[in-house]
């Protein structure tokens, strides 16, 4: 998929008279702040459907290897783009010239490096390898592109401790066709755009912007800052001209000149789908196909064919056996219409933090594929490139939020799901055997669905050895002798992966004379959170999720139950615990259930979350006397 640096960098020669000293830089955009944008420009002229021009300079001063990579000259450009006037000087933290590159310094590589086979989408890069801290690099390129669907937003950065002196973003449109553009506020008043629009030329800035610290449950910075975003009403992309001003003709355009092209079937696809000999319900049909397409296919990034955006046609899939997204979700939607079952394409902003496209303003974007089948019980959605991941199931990446649904009539925006608590679940049953050593064995069973699954599905890719060091490195709250996963389950038509384990830990009690005291929860989630006076950012738990645990404890022979906390309850804003107690015979049942909601809270109310944490960790860590008898 085509990609272009948002608000990326100006080409004009006078830029270059001037010098950045790091110690002009303001205490308050220094602050937290691992790099510096000193200037930005971004000039952009739209001269007609097929031609548009990139004029982009930016001077950033790096202030430590944190943000080495954020600052390396790159220019993202497809086959066909004119690259040129590339020119870099690098700086010394007083601001004096110390190195000059030019276009035959950068090497050539694909885009998406990773996993990528064949691609069309390419990367110039300079791989300029600093030796002093902190310096400054200018740097200005020139670009032509006959693709005008890609027009960037315009945002003061996209990353955590960046900060902003100065960025200006300027759009000049002679091309006739009508430009599109909207300012989206800073939902938290964080920053903000200042706008000048005259005639065919709109002119944007944003000036001394602080960074954002990565502080701990910081949202996005999509979901922080300001942005404006373009789009224009008629557009290009390699050679195929189609419309935007509504998502209804922008999925017109897509069905017919980016998918139908390649929806046609074959005689060995055909084949395949009689060999299934499907029967039943539409659900247990598509479950069977999308099984045996996860069974016989496996991801690899492919961006060939109209800028990256065309899938691959279904029977180089069906043949090669590899795809990436678009190619996966295209074979799996011509499986499918071979077994008369509907199905709709379906483009995606795959990221932990929802993002949704805007219904009021049709935009090119995206960045993933999935599919989704339209039922009397509901939607069925497939993610078509994991061979792991269970049927009719999204990650924590693509649930609670929009999609663009292709279909011949146009797009439809439909809404992925949203999780409930209950379904984001983990629950624990476990058996400890108390030692009079101050040791404990213990056999647990271990399930969990939703997004929960989603965070142990990379446990089936390793060995047995893999999976128990992996586990001991997450429960660090336990001094494991000895832990030992068993009977691993990746239940793919439900969600759920469960497996059982068997450890022993030493050190879980403490000695008082004759008596024993330990903590009322072994395993749980670790979590250190400090209250903070001077926090800046609001916070996001981003999924609602439960946890529930049922422990019993087998006390050693010749011992009693001395001293129990109280049964209690934790009640906020943020969601609810509740932690009780239960005598049986020789045995102690601690019962541990929490929920947490989903949201996006103020900066204001960061510290009553920690409070709430604060009191869950203090439960979790109450302690329990056992004597022996006399």
């Amino acid at each position: 998929m085509k990609i272009i640096i948002a608000g990326a960098l100006l080409a004009a020669s006078f830029y270059y008279s001037q010098t950045y000293p790091v110690s002009t830089i303001s205490p308050e955009i220094k602050k937290n702040a691992s790099a510096v944008i000193r200037n930005e420009d971004t000039q952009i002229q739209i001269n007609r459907i097929d031609e548009i021009v990139y004029k982009n300079y930016s001077a950033v001063s790096v202030l430590n290897k944190e943000a080495m990579g954020f600052a390396v000259p790159k220019i993202f450009y497809q086959k066909g783009d004119i690259i040129s006037n590339v020119k870099v000087a690098v700086y010394d933290e007083a601001g004096k010239k110390i190195k000059s590159f030019s276009k035959s310094d950068f090497i050539d590589i694909a885009a998406n490096s990773q996993g990528t086979f064949y691609s069309d989408s390419r990367a110039m890069i300079l791989t300029y390898t600093p030796t002093v801290f902190p310096y400054t690099i200018e740097f200005s390129y020139d670009q032509k592109d006959e693709s005008t669907v890609f027009l960037p937003d315009f945002t003061p950065f996209g990353s955590f401790n960046i900060s902003l002196e100065k960025s200006t973003f300027s759009i000049v449109n002679n091309s006739g066709i009508n430009l599109r553009s909207k300012v989206y506020p800073s939902p938290f008043g964080y920053a903000s755009v200042t706008a000048d629009d005259k005639g065919n030329a709109k002119t944007y800035s944003y000036q001394n912007i602080a960074a954002l610290d990565d502080e701990i449950l910081v949202p996005n910075p999509q979901k922080i800052l300001p942005k404006v975003s373009f789009s224009l009403d008629e557009f290009n992309l390699v050679g195929k001209k189609g419309k935007i001003t509504t998502w209804k003709d922008f999925g017109l355009w897509y069905h017919n000149s980016l998918l139908t092209p390649v929806s046609a079937s074959t005689p060995q696809i055909k084949a395949e789908i009689a060999a299934l000999n499907l029967s039943g319900t539409k659900e247990e049909k598509v479950k069977k196909i999308y099984q045996y397409m996860q069974s016989k296919t496996r991801y690899i990034f492919v961006s060939l064919g109209i800028g990256g955006w065309q899938p691959m046609l279904p029977d180089e899939v069906q043949k090669k056996g590899y795809g990436d997204c678009k190619g996966l979700s295209n074979y799996m939607k011509i499986l499918l219409d071979e077994a008369g079952i509907e199905s709709y394409y379906a483009i995606i902003n795959s990221n932990p933090s929802a993002i949704s496209f805007d219904k009021d303003f049709p935009k090119m974007g995206g960045n993933h594929v999935i599919l989704v089948i339209p039922t009397e019980k509901g939607n069925i959605w497939l993610e078509n490139t994991s061979q792991e991941i269970a049927f009719n199931h999204l990650s924590y990446s693509t649930t609670d939020r929009n999609v663009l649904a292709v279909k011949p009539s146009g797009i439809e925006i439909i809404e992925t799901p949203n999780y409930t608590a209950q379904q984001n679940r983990e629950k624990q049953l476990i058996d400890i055997v108390l030692n009079a050593d101050k040791t404990i064995t213990g056999k647990a069973k271990l399930q969990y669905t939703g997004n929960q699954y989603d965070f142990n599905l990379r446990f089936t890719g390793l060995s047995q050895k893999e999976r128990n060091d992996a586990l001991k490195s997450q429960m660090p709250m336990l001094n494991f002798e000895n832990l030992e996963m068993s009977n691993f389950k990746n239940d793919r038509d439900v969600a759920s992966i469960d497996y059982d384990l068997d450890f022993k830990a030493s050190n879980y009690s403490k000695t008082v004379g004759n008596s024993f005291i330990f903590r009322a929860v072994p395993i749980y989630s670790e979590g250190f959170f400090h209250e903070n006076e001077t926090r800046n950012l609001p916070f996001e738990t981003k999924f609602a999720y439960e946890d529930d645990y049922e422990i019993s404890y087998e006390l050693p022979a010749g011992y009693f139950i001395e001293e129990l906390p109280q049964n209690g309850t934790v009640t906020s804003e943020f969601g609810t615990y509740t932690l009780n107690f239960e005598k049986k015979d020789s045995k102690l049942v601690v019962k541990r259930l929490i929920q947490i909601k989903k949201g996006i809270y103020s900066k204001e109310k960061y510290n009553d979350y920690v409070s709430f944490r604060k009191k869950i960790r203090n439960a979790d860590n109450s302690k329990i006397m056992i004597s022996k008898k006399s």
